[in-house]
């Protein structure tokens, strides 16, 4: 039976009567009104009841579980050094390793006045140290699906005492195909539980998955499913693909962003991007599945600290990342799936500030943008965009484009192509082709003067041997005498060779 969250909500958190250490922790991170999904959400989790929860990204689903969880897990709290003291009571369990340590982080801002100990395991990190800090003791245990499985299976991680389980962003669980990993993990747990299942579309698999692992759940839907955020704003650029860099590098001009994520669809594509961004005076850095995990880390970590401009990733970026203040988000690439488009712009625009949303659409994305079209029931209108005749075309840079170099038009564009003896700049070019006319007569640069040839012979034409020449049998063969056959003549006899030294 699933009831209807239609109940008046509080709207701060001073109402909802929290345990001191966890209001105060709540003070310090300065939250003060809660969200709608808060709202309605924690008095229920509070009650002990499973919960559905559907809402649109960065509307706080973190505190919304997080802070009920604590406030319940408040009567285990103890100072005991003791591993059993410390028994794994809470699983919080996430697709993505970013998200896993987002999560895991936020959960120690909220519990650092507590007794109460949290750590996360995910994969591309070693074991031992995570080993370590299971077999230490800890009550919220924050998990990627793959790398929990190995602790359970490694002994390292026991689930017989959990009293909550939450699945957050579990449509992307399912997209990804970890619904049978899912089941594995939640058969080694307490029929006697509290579920709390959060996802941003109630598909059939998430329906089936409720029904089989929920209690009566009680579902809670802020927004209309699959709804964009109205404090971002969103723009549809029809753009070549050729002029797509172009066309990045006007908008952050005009529009004066100083961050920004970049979207793409493949992990070779966001490293190629990566560095043609790079290449031309942009501070980028880029996150994709490729990456090792302590790579993926320190690139987050930059983006976040305003070390780097920007961040150029895949989708592996697009789900539940908490960036505060960043700006705008580039759709470089179309999405495959509309779904994506949703979780990406999402990345700006949180905690009721504004973003800007750009995508840039190609001849060939007329039928992704339909999708989105029809997953967020807007119609979409592409807008037409005007380069500046000041704004740098980056298809006539000189470029090196797999292993072919290219050269920058004029003496006049300063940093590029040949300054006074420096390196060309590098980068791709258009169509892959050599701009012929662009470049410079190489004949007047003293630097491509081919040197004459140290041997003659290269500059005599090829003349053929003459016939009777060419008849001419050598020295050694001419004198030999010819062999008696005294063998069959299917047999081909042995070609004479030459000897080295005569014998005696």
């Amino acid at each position: 039976m699933t009831d209807s969250a239609t109940e008046s909500a509080l709207d701060s958190f001073s109402q909802l009567q929290l345990a001191a250490s966890l209001s105060r922790a709540v003070a310090d991170l300065g939250y003060e009104s809660m969200t709608p999904i808060q709202a309605q959400a924690i008095p229920k989790v509070l009650q002990g009841r499973d919960v559905m929860g559907a809402a649109q990204t960065g509307t706080g689903k973190t505190a919304a579980f997080s802070l009920p969880l604590l406030q319940r897990l408040l009567k285990h709290e103890n100072a005991s050094t003791s591993p059993a003291r410390h028994p794994v009571r809470a699983l919080v369990l996430l697709p993505t390793r970013e998200l896993a340590d987002q999560v895991a982080q936020a959960i120690k801002a909220y519990a650092k006045y507590t007794q109460i100990r949290c750590t996360v395991v995910f994969g591309g990190m070693d074991m031992k140290p995570q080993t370590l800090e299971l077999k230490r003791g800890v009550e919220i245990l924050v998990a990627t699906p793959g790398r929990l499985l190995d602790h359970i299976e490694a002994k390292n991680a026991v689930l017989n005492q959990v009293e909550y389980v939450v699945l957050d962003e579990a449509d992307r669980m399912l997209d990804i195909g970890f619904l049978p990993d899912l089941q594995r993990i939640l058969s080694f747990l307490p029929k006697q539980r509290t579920t709390l299942l959060f996802s941003a579309t109630f598909s059939p698999e998430i329906k089936r998955l409720a029904s089989s692992y929920l209690q009566d759940p009680l579902t809670i839907e802020v927004a209309r499913s699959n709804a964009t955020a109205s404090t971002v704003e969103q723009h549809f650029y029809s753009v070549g693909d050729d002029d797509k860099r172009h066309a990045l590098h006007q908008i952050l001009k005009q529009r004066q962003l100083k961050q920004a994520f970049v979207f793409v669809n493949s992990k070779l594509g966001c490293a190629r991007l990566a560095r043609s961004l790079e290449r031309e005076g942009l501070n980028t850095t880029a996150l994709h599945g490729d990456k090792s995990q302590d790579e993926r880390l320190k690139a987050l970590d930059a983006f976040k600290k305003g070390e780097v401009d920007l961040l150029v990733c895949t989708d592996v970026a697009a789900r539940g990342l908490d960036i505060k203040d960043v700006p705008a988000v580039f759709n470089f690439d179309i999405p495959f799936n509309a779904e994506d488009y949703v979780h990406r712009i999402g990345r700006t625009g949180r905690a009721g500030q504004s973003g800007l949303a750009v995508s840039f659409v190609s001849k060939s994305d007329a039928r992704l943008v339909g999708d989105i079209e029809k997953l967020i029931k807007t119609k979409i209108e592409l807008e037409a965009i005007e380069f500046e005749e000041d704004t740098p075309d980056i298809r006539k840079q000189g470029r090196i484009n797999d292993g072919r170099r290219m050269y920058a038009q004029g003496a006049g564009d300063e940093g590029r192509g040949f300054n006074q003896g420096s390196a060309p700049q590098r980068g791709p070019h258009r169509d892959g082709q050599h701009a012929r006319a662009e470049r410079p007569d190489r004949r007047e640069d003293k630097r491509f003067t081919p040197s004459a040839p140290s041997d003659p012979l290269f500059d005599r034409p090829y003349e053929p041997p003459a016939l009777a020449e060419a008849a001419t049998l050598p020295s050694w063969e001419a004198t030999a005498r010819p062999s008696v056959r005294s063998i069959s003549a299917n047999i081909k006899p042995k070609r004479r060779v030459a000897a080295l030294f005569k014998s005696a």
